[in-house]
């Protein structure tokens, strides 16, 4: 066995908590600053908001986790109760929840330090301890890059029926050349790629909303037909 790989005990604790969520979707990009964490929120507001289904959003960018602060979630507790901790929903209509590392820190400005088994263990927590219920949806929000956190959730929801990742990049070219890779470890690792989003490509002016293309445009679209 590889060290660090889950055991079948792990992976069928985690099996049976995501029986109750239909779709899961991870949020991947080999390049760290794109805005993945922007995109998860946005995709899992838009399915709650819009679509009015129930979504979860689990952070596992355990060392830089930003959800709580993009979700208007920071300084909320998690509850602990006997099925398990509870996801922080975002009102009372509980349509939208999430769990993060953030939620667990003392102080915001902690740094987590941790070797990969560590991380692996808090993955797994975030998989099987906590009480998500039925929901439609699972996003999951990923560091960047292709390590440790990508394997762990790769390994356990990979036998739960994944329904794939969108990639994010932006149109610079040292950006797309890391999200080849992350395309390169999806096809490796048996990922559907669901979508490819190019993210920062144009500023609009708010005063003459005339669109700038600082960062550039089109390295995505060409990157994702070749």
């Amino acid at each position: 066995m590889n060290v660090g790989a889950p055991t079948q005990e792990d992976l069928e604790l985690v099996g049976e908590r995501m029986k109750l969520i239909k779709h899961k979707i991870l949020v991947l990009s080999g390049k760290g600053g794109v805005g993945k964490s922007t995109v998860t929120v946005q995709l899992a507001m838009i399915l709650s908001q819009v679509f009015g289904a129930k979504v979860g959003v689990l952070d596992v960018d355990l060392c830089g986790p930003s959800i709580p602060q993009l979700l208007g979630l920071k300084k909320k507790d998690v509850v602990q109760s006997t099925d398990g901790y509870v996801p922080v929903y975002t009102d009372t209509t509980q349509k939208l929840c999430a769990m993060s590392i953030g939620f667990l820190l003392p102080n915001d400005t902690d740094p987590v330090i941790w070797r990969g088994p560590k991380k692996t263990a808090v993955i797994k927590q975030f998989l099987h301890q906590v009480v998500w219920g039925e929901l439609d949806y699972l996003v999951v929000d990923t560091p960047p890059g292709t390590s440790d956190e990508h394997i762990s959730i790769v390994q356990y929801l990979n036998q739960c029926n994944i329904d794939g990742a969108v990639i994010v990049t932006t149109p610079q070219g040292v950006s797309l050349a890391d999200v080849r890779r992350e395309i390169d470890f999806c096809k490796k690792t048996g990922i559907k790629i669901l979508g490819l989003v190019e993210n920062m490509s144009g500023y609009k002016c708010p005063c003459c909303e005339e669109v700038t293309n600082i960062f550039a445009t089109g390295g995505g679209k060409a990157l994702a037909e070749e």
